[in-house]
């Protein structure tokens, strides 16, 4: 016995519907005809024979992937725990879908082991003052290796280094040796300065006997105003000498 009526027309109606996708502007339809890559189309209404055609969509936009923590052994033998996100994007549809069975997937394995590779072949200190430059060197390599499944790493950020407390401890009392070794040096420049300054003023003085006297004069003043104690002060004989000439001149 035949279908009812009603029935076909209600087969006939979704294999009609089933025939229309609808992309957004933001993907893309991969086809395959009879199991073999016809054509990318998209955005807007695509028709697809049914049976015949198949369509697998593909997202454009920017994708967010967030690395797990990843153990890592510095150059300087350091164990340390790093995660990082990682940003990228589809280029090519066709190579993103053929090439590659889950390309996703496969962009979250590869970062994480080129995250440990390129990370253990840099020094902590690096790794803790140089992130900028080690995000650039990830996302070089990222890319490279991405290129073939058409898809562009644009950037890769280092979130998170995270230390046991051993090394928390040992890393603080290298910056403490380190500001007092700059507060020595700090001081020692200082003394060296000063010490400078009063040899031009010692030879200045040397060369202008007035000078000397002079200062001694202020420093007499400078302390002639504490009366709390009692000040033995030397007299110089360049100054008694100056003092005698005026009185024999007058």
């Amino acid at each position: 016995m035949g279908l009812p009526l009603g029935l076909t027309v209600l087969l006939l109606v979704a294999l009609v519907v089933s025939a229309f996708r609808i992309l957004r502007e933001y993907e893309r339809g991969v086809v395959f005809q009879l199991g073999r890559f016809w054509r990318v189309k998209g955005p807007g209404l695509i028709v697809l024979i049914p049976g015949v055609q198949q369509m697998v969509r593909v997202d454009l936009r920017t994708v967010v992937l967030d690395v797990p923590p990843q153990d890592v052994i510095t150059r300087d033998n350091v164990s340390v725990k790093v995660n990082a996100v990682i940003y990228f994007r589809v280029l090519d549809p066709q190579r993103a879908i053929i090439q590659v069975e889950d390309f996703h997937n496969a962009t979250s394995q590869l970062a994480q082991t080129t995250l440990r590779a390129v990370l253990g072949k840099h020094e902590l200190d690096e790794l803790l003052a140089e992130r900028e430059r080690l995000n650039t060197d990830i996302q070089q390599v990222l890319d490279a290796q991405t290129d073939a499944w058409g898809i562009k790493v644009a950037n890769v950020e280092i979130k998170h280094v995270d230390l046991n407390e051993s090394m928390i401890r040992a890393i603080a009392k290298q910056a403490e040796a380190e500001r007092e070794r700059r507060a020595k040096v700090i001081h020692a420049e200082g003394e060296l300065q000063a010490s400078e300054k009063l040899m031009q003023a010692a030879e200045m003085l040397g060369r202008q006997p007035g000078a000397m006297q002079l200062r001694y004069m202020q420093t007499l003043g400078a302390i002639a105003g504490d009366k709390t104690s009692t000040i033995v002060f030397p007299l110089p004989i360049e100054l008694l000498k100056g003092m005698a000439d005026l009185s024999s001149k007058s």
